[in-house]
């Protein structure tokens, strides 16, 4: 999908308050909901994704499964609000050997596991509003010992709300992040978007890998 692009900064593909957020994902849903709604947080819009089961609903990015989003920018960064539910998502990578890889993270695992196309790992969201930072190139190489490519497809599973998605070349600062990139918490709030980067232990190896606060 965008493998021709000129790639640089940022690139979004989900905005909750565009006007029509989910134009290049398909959705599935099974006993649940994918709906827009006001968030009483931050009262503004934002997609929720809600189910008796995370496997059966979820939204998936490019809706044609045919096809890649060929995405070169390393730093995968997700606005997401913890409903205090079982939660996962799943980033597919293509590496240096033209293999394809997939990371999934959920909040209800324990222990990382690392086979030869799947990473599964544990992910800790605290409570409200959660920006996750998934440094893919560093996680590529430190599971794989290959070199991150570009990123094929994003799979996110209820149960949590999204306001943004998107890809960056680095990490950015608050202060460097445009306007509309940014979550506004009201101040009578006294709301703290909490920052999550998917890290790892030292130099442990593989088996450590996780998402940490």
């Amino acid at each position: 999908m965008f493998k021709n692009t000129f790639q640089s900064g940022f690139l979004s593909i989900l905005y909750s308050i565009g006007s029509k957020p989910l134009q290049i994902w398909d959705k599935k849903v099974r006993n649940g909901h994918i709906k827009r709604i006001t968030d009483n947080d931050i009262q503004s819009l934002v997609l929720e994704i809600e189910g008796t089961n995370v496997s059966t609903t979820y939204i998936t990015c490019p809706a044609d499964p045919k096809k890649t989003l060929g995405i070169k920018l390393p730093f995968l960064v997700m606005i997401i609000k913890n409903l205090k539910k079982y939660f996962t998502f799943e980033v597919q990578v293509l590496d240096d050997k033209n293999v394809r890889r997939r990371f999934r993270a959920s909040n209800y695992q324990s222990t990382t596991r690392v086979k030869p196309f799947i990473c599964t790992m544990p992910m800790r969201l605290d409570d409200g509003w959660n920006q996750i930072q998934f440094n893919l190139s560093d996680f590529t190489r430190r599971a794989y010992g290959t070199n991150y490519i570009e990123t094929l497809r994003v799979q996110i599973h209820a149960n949590c709300r999204i306001r943004r998605v998107y890809f960056s070349d680095r990490l950015y600062s608050e202060d460097e992040l445009p306007a509309e990139f940014k979550l506004y918490l009201p101040v009578q709030n006294k709301g703290k978007l909490s920052i999550l980067r998917a890290t790892e232990l030292g130099d442990q190896g593989p088996d450590h890998l996780f998402l940490i606060t």
